[in-house]
């Protein structure tokens, strides 16, 4: 007997659908950055077929658009937006049977000390889930998603 696996049971690259190449989250108020986010699995490789969608509230607190992009050959994405207290993401991988969530804190911002979620993340961890920004450029902030190993990034269980 062959048996035929059913989308449910693949898992992806089926991302592509429905995605558009606009990365710009325009109608946030705030300070505009630029966010890279790269995703590696546990070897160190690029994940080249990964979707990234990213929520964040604006600068005013409140919840504006969502961003959804796919990782390219080299794993990364990026995104136009604003720089908030922390961005919440959703991620979408081949082998993965359900999405993972994270969050997206940038580094060195005074909110971190008092945000209650990073709180509950062990302190030699947190680091995992911090922007850093580039040294060459003020508006561009870099994120690292390590999809296992020693250095996983943090994923909540929502």
């Amino acid at each position: 007997m062959d048996l035929i696996p059913t989308p449910s049971q693949t898992i992806g690259p089926f991302f592509h659908l429905c995605l558009h190449s606009e990365t710009d989250l325009g109608s946030l108020k705030g300070e505009r950055i630029r966010l890279i986010c790269r995703m590696l699995d546990g070897d160190g490789t690029p994940v080249n077929d990964a979707m990234i969608e990213i929520w964040q509230v604006d600068g005013a607190g409140e919840y504006g658009r969502f961003g959804r992009q796919c990782t390219n050959e080299d794993g990364r994405c990026e995104f136009e937006t604003v720089k908030a207290g922390h961005v919440n993401v959703q991620i979408f991988a081949r082998g993965l049977l359900k999405q993972l969530f994270t969050r997206i804190y940038f580094d060195g911002e005074a909110s971190n000390a008092n945000d209650p979620i990073l709180a509950l993340v062990p302190e030699d961890r947190r680091g995992t889930l911090m922007a850093r920004p580039n040294a060459e450029d003020s508006n561009l902030w870099n994120f690292e998603i390590r999809l296992c190993a020693d250095s996983e990034t943090v994923f909540f269980d929502v």
